[in-house]
């Protein structure tokens, strides 16, 4: 319809109540997209319903009388730039991913026996999950969706992010491997593959899970029997780097050919 009749506007601000509701939601659907309905609205209101302007009038009246007067502040430069690399829903995730590594540390530090092999090596590969988890992910970021759908959305939005938590855990890596006395590159390149390999496997099962299953393999797998036996894992001897490397290469390419899969978040699955 072009306009809507008087008598159903009418009808509408007198007793909405007996209007058949496919009509209600017909005419409603119409003041969407018409400033001119939605003036006669406004004046059937005002002249065959008192009662509701008056309302309207003291609602309007309270707003105005909290509103501060001036526009939100707005964050600087760089908190806004910041915020590019990664949302606010990401920092709780990255802060718990330094805070066990620093536990890792501790716990090396105050080792008196050293007969255990060290935790800032064996935490190091899985360290950066936590965030890597929350990078891409409906169920750890409220925005998700959103996200989604804007243009940035896709495997160069993931790969920023999952930068963001690798620019906050290397350096941190390395200074806790080298005060515990590990060589770095032991820390790093397992840190880097594990990282890919969440994105590669998360273009499946999505990030957050793919993160999970991981960190519940490798604590099963090395950090547990590690522990138990007072034995590094070979996994994680010097011996192990060109095997490391090689999953780096190989998890850098099937993220790269899987890439596409990032253009949506997966659904959550109940």
């Amino acid at each position: 319809m072009s306009h809507a009749d008087n008598s159903l506007i009418m009808a509408y601000v007198v007793e909405p109540a007996l209007l058949p509701p496919d009509e209600v939601w017909a005419l409603e659907g119409h003041l969407e997209s018409c400033a001119p309905c939605r003036r006669r609205v406004a004046e059937a209101v005002s002249s065959h319903a008192p009662a509701v302007s008056t309302l309207l009038d003291e609602v309007w009246e309270r707003v105005d009388a909290a509103a501060v007067g001036r526009p939100a502040p707005v964050g600087s430069k760089v908190s806004r730039w910041l915020r590019t690399w990664a949302p606010p829903s990401l920092v709780p995730w990255l802060l718990m991913s330094v805070l066990v590594t620093l536990t890792a540390l501790s716990l090396d530090l105050f080792q008196t026996t050293h007969r255990l092999p060290s935790l800032v090596l064996l935490v190091a590969p899985i360290a950066p999950l936590f965030g890597v988890a929350a990078a891409w992910s409906r169920e750890l970021d409220p925005m998700g969706e959103l996200t989604a759908a804007t243009p940035r959305a896709g495997l160069a939005l993931v790969l920023r992010r999952t930068a963001a938590v690798l620019v906050v855990m290397t350096p941190l890596l390395v200074v806790a491997g080298w005060i515990t006395g590990q060589q770095p590159v032991l820390c790093l390149v397992p840190c880097l593959a594990f990282t890919l390999g969440s994105l590669a496997l998360g273009t499946v099962l999505g990030v957050g899970r793919a993160a999970l299953a991981l960190g519940v393999l490798w604590v099963a797998v090395v950090v547990a029997p590690s522990l138990l036996t007072a034995r590094l894992s070979v996994l994680l001897a010097p011996a192990s780097l060109p095997f490391w490397a090689l999953a780096v290469v190989l998890v850098a390419v099937a993220t790269t050919v899987r890439g596409h899969a990032f253009a949506t978040v997966p659904p959550t699955k109940h």
